[in-house]
């Protein structure tokens, strides 16, 4: 055994509080010198003097994280491995030993080892090891998103932030500003299109947990019998057709954010556990009597009134008011049309971008008919309409009209603002929420800097940056 290491050195290893550890080995000084190791580093620190025994802790107590000694008493350190895995063990095993050979490596990687340590060793090499582990799962967790979001990328908005100019829209920004740094669950309610998933995210990407996932379900994509095994995860054998563990969605997300879409969707069996996960921050996974804790914030939205799913017996009213502790509600694009016009832009200049191609321009009068139709699917419709125009060539405004209407000669509701005014009035807005800044301002618009230094120095107007 070797001292503990510098503290500068032992500093730029980590923490892992959220880490629950065992430690298996026959030498009591041993186990003493890894304890007190991982004691401060770590939020569970146990030990066993044999595999039987840490087998036993192991059946009572989930852990993420097994020091394993090869040379044991009873049942070979490998051999117990083999049986940890073929279990369903998941946890990352880092096995130490004063006798190696290559082979002996060979057979502990086969086996599922995650590091192979030499006896005797230094404090900082065990904490390196266990560093590796900690920084695979991250990122197993951030493949695993960035893969989901490449799969669903079409069927989300894609925005960077909340859009829009209206009052509503200014309030639901400041509140999601104010709850994006607590860790408070979070409700949002509105229509389908309007952004549900776009406000959730604006949550995670202002708060804390910002560099953790944003692990997004829809909750009504996912047939009843199987969504609790892909929140909780599985182990082999838990019921016909689980022929291997299956990690849960609270895994991926741990340290971040789940989103659940469609949460009216869950099935009352499930509704009663999540209410449980809410309360104690643990889960359970299919198969299994073991809890696993978990550090995720949950995030839910619906497009139904939950009020109503309760009183009609489809939704459990406890679990309504532990999601309901405060509760955020998108407006449909009928009820802030002066967001029209600032969507349609943001999502021209978007398209414009992805696509290399340059915007398409519409007219006063497409403008009007643009503002004066009710997008029955909100934002994502008008998303889809604007990419439309990239694909013809030109605003397919007919379409927004019903049949046999006429044009329209002048706007009920008074003068139009022209699109030279909408964009004016729209970059304003967005250099005054950046302070300034216009190197912020023109990545928020998917405006090059020279487009946007020009149309101040037009208009007169300063800034920094």
């Amino acid at each position: 055994m070797s001292a503990a290491p510098p503290s500068s050195v032992a500093a730029g290893l980590g923490n892992w509080q959220p880490l629950a550890a065992l430690v298996v080995d026959d030498e009591p000084g041993m186990r003493n010198f890894i304890e007190r190791s991982l004691k401060e580093r770590c939020g569970v620190v146990a030990s066993a003097a044999s595999a039987e025994e840490g087998a036993r802790l192991i059946e009572r107590q989930h852990f993420d994280l097994v020091i394993l000694d090869i040379a044991l008493p009873g049942k070979h350190g490998v051999e117990w491995l083999h049986e940890l895995r073929a279990q369903g063990f998941t946890g990352d095993v880092i096995l130490i030993t004063a006798f190696s050979s290559i082979e002996m490596a060979i057979d502990a990687l086969r086996a599922g080892a995650s590091d192979f340590i030499l006896k005797p060793f230094r404090v900082d090499q065990l904490l390196t090891a266990i560093k590796r582990c900690v920084d695979r799962a991250a990122l197993a967790r951030q493949n695993f998103v960035l893969r989901r979001e490449v799969a669903e990328i079409t069927g989300t908005e894609g925005i960077e932030g909340l859009v829009g100019m209206s009052d509503s829209m200014r309030s639901l920004t400041q509140v999601v500003k104010r709850l994006a740094p607590m860790r408070t669950t979070v409700l949002i309610q509105g229509e389908s299109g309007t952004g549900k998933e776009v406000a959730a995210r604006a949550l995670h990407n202002m708060g804390p947990q910002s560099g953790n996932p944003f692990v997004p379900l829809n909750c009504a994509a996912i047939s009843p019998e199987l969504l609790e095994s892909e929140l909780f995860g599985h182990v082999k054998g838990a019921f016909t057709g689980a022929t291997a563990n299956h990690t849960g969605l609270f895994f991926y997300a741990q340290g971040g954010t789940l989103f659940l879409d469609e949460i009216s969707e869950m099935p009352l069996a499930l509704q009663s556990k999540m209410l449980r996960v809410l309360e104690e921050r643990k889960i359970r996974p299919v198969g299994t009597e073991k809890e696993v804790a978990v550090d995720v914030r949950i995030v839910a939205a619906t497009n139904r009134d939950l009020k109503e799913e309760v009183a009609a017996g489809r939704f459990r009213q406890d679990l309504f008011y532990r999601l309901d502790v405060l509760t955020l509600r998108i407006p449909p694009l009928r009820e802030r049309r002066e967001d029209i016009a600032v969507l349609a832009m943001h999502f021209r200049a978007q398209f414009a971008a992805q696509l290399g191609i340059a915007p398409v321009d519409w007219t006063r009068e497409d403008l009007e008919v643009m503002q004066s139709y009710d997008w029955p699917g909100n934002a994502r419709e008008l998303r889809n309409f604007v990419e439309r125009s990239f694909i013809l060539g030109y605003f397919p405004i007919d379409t927004l009209r019903p049949a046999g209407l006429p044009r329209p000669k002048v706007s009920a509701a008074g003068p139009i603002e022209t699109m030279e005014e909408v964009e004016k009035r729209h970059i304003l807005a967005v250099l005054e929420a950046v302070g300034g800044n216009k190197s912020e301002a023109a990545r928020r618009l998917g405006l090059s800097r020279k487009t946007l230094d020009r149309k101040c120095a037009e208009w007169g107007v300063k800034g920094h940056g």
